[in-house]
Formats: structure tokens, sequence, C-alpha cells
């Protein structure tokens, strides 16, 4: 019988439907909500939720560990905070030594984070582990279908959003007619789109390209679409979205697809495997 399982909560769907999937197979759980990133009205109802702030390391371990958890799931998103919001405790700051030159990206402040809840005892596991229905499944997923000029953005967004991953900056670009329009990095998906959006050209209009990092840990931060991507592609006259098959969570589907076929948006799930010598 599975464990108590502890959700660390930041903003967006994920949580709740992590919550939900779980609590379909009769796991216990126990939610962190982060302040100042969880909202506490998408959190989902009915379970025993505790809040903190992201810097106090120490008392959220100790809590876990009262509340019997023993798996631990990170999900929602997460604003990387100024020092001075952090105020890490000591625990805290030993997680940001630890992680060192690395913490300039998100990869290396995640892997830190996941080493020491491992250190004290703890399994972290992937979202996609717990709802392996949140993944994107392959293939296009909407009425509307990429013409050729689609297909061939998508090609050139995947090789541009690779590259970009590998540097640990973003997950996403965005390309119009082979041209890049803009890359993903602090300021997230949405962001992006509503950036390209005066960025973009006559004609076709952009596609959205969503893909793992080459050296991604599926554990946390996988890619993720939802309704508000397409809402916001749709705002912003995109042709579409594509986004990895199998390395991307699409949440909020049904409504998502329900959305973009409204739009006249198309959804695809695209196959991008990762080369070995990555």
């Amino acid at each position: 019988m599975a464990g108590r399982l502890g959700i660390l909560a930041g903003s967006g769907n994920l949580p709740a439907q992590v919550a939900e999937s779980c609590r379909r197979d009769g796991r216990d759980l126990f939610i962190i909500a982060l302040e100042g990133q969880a909202v506490a009205s998408e959190l989902p109802e009915g379970v025993p939720t505790a809040w903190y702030r992201m810097g106090a390391a120490g008392a959220i371990l100790d809590r876990l560990k009262a509340e019997g958890v023993r798996d631990i799931v990170m999900a929602g998103r997460v604003r990387r905070p100024s020092l001075a919001e952090l105020r890490p405790d000591w625990r805290a700051a030993q997680v940001l030594a630890r992680a060192s030159a690395r913490a300039l990206g998100d990869d290396g402040l995640l892997g830190a984070v996941s080493k020491v809840l491992e250190q004290e005892g703890f399994h972290v596991v992937g979202a996609d582990e717990l709802a392996g229905d949140l993944l994107t499944p392959v293939g296009v997923l909407t009425r509307a279908l990429p013409d050729e000029q689609a297909e061939a953005d998508i090609a050139r967004g995947i090789a541009a959003a690779r590259d970009l991953g590998r540097l640990d900056i973003g997950q996403a670009v965005v390309v119009q007619q082979g041209i890049v329009l803009g890359v993903e990095a602090i300021e997230g998906t949405d962001a992006l789109i509503s950036r390209c959006a005066g960025l973009k050209r006559s004609g076709a209009g952009p596609v959205l390209v969503k893909v793992r990092k080459p050296q991604q840990d599926r554990r946390f931060d996988l890619p993720a679409i939802g309704p508000d991507t397409v809402t916001a592609c749709a705002a912003a006259g995109f042709a579409g979205i594509a986004a990895e098959a199998g390395g991307t969570l699409f949440l909020g589907r049904e409504s998502a697809l329900t959305a973009a076929d409204a739009a006249g948006l198309f959804v695809a799930g695209v196959n991008c495997p990762i080369p070995e010598a990555e």
C-alpha cells in the first residue's frame, strides 16, 4: 500500500489534478502550499493543507515528517523569488549553497531540492507517475490540422527549444514561417505568447512549441499546456500549439480542446526523441 503523499504546491491546475487522480486511487494526501505561489482557490477541497513560505525549509521538512509523508511530488508553477523574498532559514541556505552556480537555472535548483528531500528519507516522484493520463498523447487532437508551413515551423521549433533547454533557460519557443519570434525565459509561456503577438507577420500564424529540456528530470518541471495556453494563443492570432507527446503535461484537456476547436486552433502531440548523444 502506497504511503501518504505530500504535494509541494505552486500555482495552476496541476496540484488539484494530481490530487484528484490520487484520491481516485484511495491514496492519503497532505499539501504544503507555498506562500506567494499557490492560490487557495486552485487547491483541492477536503485535503489537509498547511501554508509555508518557500524559505522555511526546516519547518516544511519537520511538518512533512510529522504528517507521516513518505512520497513527495512537486506540482504547480513556482515563480523564482528574490533572495529578499525567500528569507531562507538555515536548511534553505544549505540547499542554495549545494546548488551553487547551478542555481542560475531551474534544473540546478530543483535538483538540489530533490537531493535534500531524499537525504531526509523522502521519495521524490513525478506528477506523470501519479497521473499518467495528464501526458499529451501523440497526434493532432483538434479538428484543425497543421498545414505544410505549420509542420515546418514545428520542426524548427523543436530544434530551437532543444537548444534553449540545453542551456537550462526555458521550454517553449514561438515560430512563424521559419522565423523564431521568441523564446521562453523567466517570464513564462503566457508572457512569451503575449510578447510574440506584437511581433507576428502577415500570413500563416505562429506556432507555439513546448518540449522537455534534453537533461530534464521527469520528476519535476515538465512543460505543460492547458486552457490558459489555448486562450492566450487564440487571442494572439496563433495557428496552433505543438507539445511533446509523452513529455508534456496537458492540463484541463477537455476544456482546452473545446476552446481550441471554437477558435480554429490546432493542438498536436509530437514525437521528438532526444538523441542519445545528448
